[in-house]
């Protein structure tokens, strides 16, 4: 054993890597291996989830991980093997003693690469250099990614063919592009053998667990982080998923292995229910206000609409949501099956708050092909910006306006107030009708 650039032999391999990200991991893995602890998880014979648990990260782009992740790599030992995906590049040693533990690197034949982005794919240098026999094998636009990212120059690269498949024994990958959802590389595995389908990034969550199945766990809390998901990652696709899920109707299917979160092997109509839903824009009675306030103005503004929406029925959920006190990725999944919407600001330096600027830089992002009912308020002082800006983005986007105009100057008056209540009911009325 070695520290400072870190080399530990094992009964398994050898472990290199930079001190300051792998100490945590080796002593985790030294303690695991004296408990007798395997680091993969089998999900037919002859293959295992050989990943990387992310106990730790907060932070995916943006994306509040506040549950950790995981980077779901696979391997398909047949007469030929097949490592499928690999994980975030600082996690290779990991994966590499997860893979050791199973077959010699000397045996792997093929890295599949579904996706070049860095979660999925980060490791893909190290695990070339490890694996001395084996083919990188992904679509053409995966390669010009890779090739965007590493030097390939050297790697052993097969290019599929639309529809292709490649014989691994008794077992066959079938592989199909899925394009945007959500990169222009993604494709999916399918083993027909197997019932089995490596669907990338669709129906993944980010959840760290000890567990690595569906029913190993709460469907009401994993539905929520794949909701979360969808909302925050895919949900700009959903034209393609629609896509992607009529040509997975055809495909005989009993496992899903996503590559984040856990796998799906009991719960299969409840998240490809979900998806369709997610996909097909299913909205429900509900309407987020968004809003961010300076003395208060902007939310008493906020209360008077939520005041008229509960005056048309109770049964209209409506989720008032403080930009500053919460996160863009809650913002999101709130947006998701929401039937209408209403973003109100104060004005700072001419300017709305920054808070709602990033909410609405990453909604426009997120929906801009999505058409909502939409509601545009705010307060000001000398100068006007915050409610304005919200009601040029919703025209950016495309978005349906409620005919009522609700603007402050310094603070609400009665017939403000009265504005915001009036929209408040067209907007509970829009999301009975939706």
């Amino acid at each position: 054993m070695a520290i400072g650039m870190v080399s530990i032999s094992t009964d398994n391999g050898i472990i290199t890597g930079n001190a300051e990200n792998n100490n945590l991991h080796i002593h985790t893995l030294l303690y695991q291996k004296s408990k007798g602890f395997h680091m993969h998880t089998e999900l037919k014979s002859g293959i295992n989830w050989v990943g990387y648990v992310d106990w730790s990260v907060r932070d995916f782009h943006s994306f509040d991980t506040r549950h950790g992740a995981t980077y779901n790599s696979y391997l398909v030992q047949d007469e030929k093997i097949a490592l499928i995906d690999t994980v975030k590049g600082g996690y290779a040693p990991q994966l590499l003693t997860n893979v050791r533990e199973l077959v010699s690197p000397d045996r792997v034949d093929y890295v599949i690469c579904n996706h070049a982005e860095a979660d999925h794919a980060g490791a893909m240098p190290a695990v070339i250099k490890a694996l001395p026999n084996a083919t990188l094998v992904c679509n053409a636009k995966c390669r010009d990614i890779l090739a965007g990212y590493f030097d390939i120059s050297a790697w052993k690269i097969k290019i599929l063919t639309p529809g292709e498949t490649l014989r691994l024994g008794r077992r066959t990958l079938h592989f199909l592009d899925t394009p945007m959802v959500h990169w222009p590389d993604s494709m999916v595995t399918y083993i027909p053998e197997e019932k089995l389908l490596f669907s990338n990034d669709a129906f993944g969550q980010h959840l760290a667990s000890s567990v690595r199945f569906d029913d190993q766990w709460n469907l009401h809390d994993i539905l929520l982080e794949a909701k979360s998901y969808y909302a925050n990652i895919v949900a700009p696709y959903s034209r393609q998923v629609l896509k992607t899920l009529e040509a997975a109707s055809q495909l005989d299917i009993q496992m899903i292995a996503p590559s984040h979160g856990l796998i799906w092997r009991k719960n299969l109509p409840a998240i490809l229910e979900a998806y369709f839903a997610w996909a097909s824009g299913h909205c429900v009675p509900k309407i987020v206000v968004l809003f961010d306030s300076m003395w208060e103005s902007t939310a008493q503004m906020a209360d008077s609409i939520l005041a008229g929406a509960n005056a048309v029925s109770q049964a209209v959920n409506v989720q008032l949501l403080h930009a500053r006190r919460n996160t863009l990725t809650r913002i999101a999944t709130e947006m998701l099956d929401a039937s209408a919407v209403a973003f109100g600001s104060a004005t700072l330096n001419g300017q709305m708050m920054p808070a709602m600027a990033s909410a609405l830089t990453y909604i426009k992002g997120l929906y801009r092909c999505v058409k909502k009912p939409a509601f545009a308020f705010g307060s000001s002082g000398w100068s006007i910006g915050g409610g304005e800006q919200n009601a040029k983005g919703f025209e950016e986007m495309n978005w349906g306006h409620v005919d009522e105009k609700a603007r402050a100057s310094w603070r609400a008056t009665q017939d403000v107030h009265q504005a915001c209540f009036n929209a408040g009911r067209r907007l509970a009325r829009k999301a009975m009708e939706q």
